[in-house]
């Protein structure tokens, strides 16, 4: 079946998460982060998808904001940085991700043979708005799809029966693309077409479902998704 919608993941698919701690350890007076700015990156990623995935199996649902600043206290509590002014500005700096180089260009591609393109995201619809207006994409997608509509994160089953319910498409028409393993892989099981995102080369997660297709950037996605 012919693909009509693609639909991406924002953070670290889209945006690049690891931008803040990288442009605050570049910020004059910043030499304790500078010396740990990729741990940082790493643990507060690790940390905020960890506590995404405790509130859904606890039924204890909260704004993505509030995970992602309690993924952040612990990331620094574990690089030691004891910083107030850092911590304001790590988080002032996650409202204006960067999109990864190939995005916009990749996406209106996408457009321009028409097809519809989203975001479905854990991010919560005012994170969203912020990122994809710092990252000028506004014009390149139909719509901004958040978890905060069915009130459980990824990879409920309900949060990608948004997609259909928002473009009227069957599964099969749909090819989703993650830069997190068990996005793409939980996606992969519940029927759309998709794609892992694999920038740092890691192993494929060990999980009842695989995603279809490996990818190390978004650069050759239109190809992708006219094949299928």
């Amino acid at each position: 079946m012919t693909i009509t919608t693609c639909v991406f993941d924002a953070y670290g698919t889209l945006f690049d998460v690891a931008a803040a701690a990288r442009i605050a350890a570049e910020e004059p007076g910043r030499d304790a982060l500078a010396q740990c700015w990729q741990k940082l990156a790493n643990d507060w990623r690790l940390k905020q998808l960890q506590y995404t995935w405790l509130r859904a199996v606890a039924d204890a649902h909260g704004d993505f904001w509030d995970v992602t600043q309690d993924g952040l206290d612990w990331a620094m509590e574990n690089n030691g940085l004891d910083d107030m002014e850092l911590r304001e500005r790590l988080l002032q700096l996650y409202w204006e991700l960067q999109a990864y180089p190939e995005v916009p260009e990749m996406l209106g591609r996408l457009k321009a043979a028409g097809l519809k393109t989203a975001i479905l995201s854990n991010g919560s619809p005012a994170m969203l708005d912020g990122a994809v207006k710092s990252a000028g994409l506004v014009e390149l997608l139909d719509d901004v799809l958040s978890v905060e509509t069915v009130g459980v994160f990824k990879p409920h089953k309900s949060v990608y029966d948004l997609v259909g319910q928002r473009f009227g498409c069957a599964n099969e028409e749909v090819l989703f693309v993650s830069s997190n393993g068990w996005d793409a892989a939980a996606s992969s099981g519940y029927g759309f077409q998709t794609v892992w995102v694999n920038r740092a080369g890691e192993p494929m997660d060990r999980l009842p479902w695989k995603p279809a297709n490996v990818l190390k950037d978004l650069t050759t996605i239109p190809e992708l998704a006219e094949q299928l």
